[in-house]
């Protein structure tokens, strides 16, 4: 929880654990993401109302369509997919969605020390889906975060 100026105590949203197999042969490859968004009103320049996602021209408006919401839903399509066309998965999933990025991810770093022995300790890698766009139609790959990891993607 969260203690108020005042003295109250606010309860924190739940961060959402998951995982798909548990294949020992296979990677175990944790999802990060997060489905909080920053304040927004229809004077800031949306021509929608921010919170409600909206279709035009084939394009979906919304806040936090972007920044986390549609990352995080692609990586559960990704999953989908596997499962529809029956294909082997060649890793385990394991999924963490927050709802407190935006305010500093108040109580995920007591989550994480909590669960290091537990949830965590089978992760091999952590992919952060929280990422940004250069521009409209330019998204950015993130290879490296706070110099924690660094990798080489070939895409064909």
């Amino acid at each position: 929880s969260l203690q108020l100026p005042g003295g109250q105590d606010l309860p924190l949203p739940p961060v959402i654990l998951g995982e798909l197999r548990k294949d020992p042969q296979n990677p175990t490859v944790c999802f990060y993401g997060h489905v909080d968004v920053q304040p927004a009103k229809k004077e800031d320049g949306w021509q929608t109302n921010p919170y409600t996602l909206t279709e035009i021209n084939g394009n979906l408006y919304g806040r936090g369509a972007t920044d986390n919401k549609g990352p995080v839903l692609a990586w559960i399509n990704a999953v989908e997919t596997f499962k529809a066309l029956k294909l082997a998965m060649p890793v385990n999933f394991k999924f963490v969605i927050e709802g407190m990025e935006e305010a500093g991810s108040l109580g995920l770093e007591k989550l994480l020390e909590e669960e290091k022995q537990g949830f965590f300790s089978d992760v091999d890698y952590i992919v952060i889906s929280d990422n940004l766009w250069l521009s409209n139609k330019k998204p950015a790959l993130t290879y490296g975060s706070r110099g924690n990891a660094c990798f080489c993607v070939e895409v064909n």
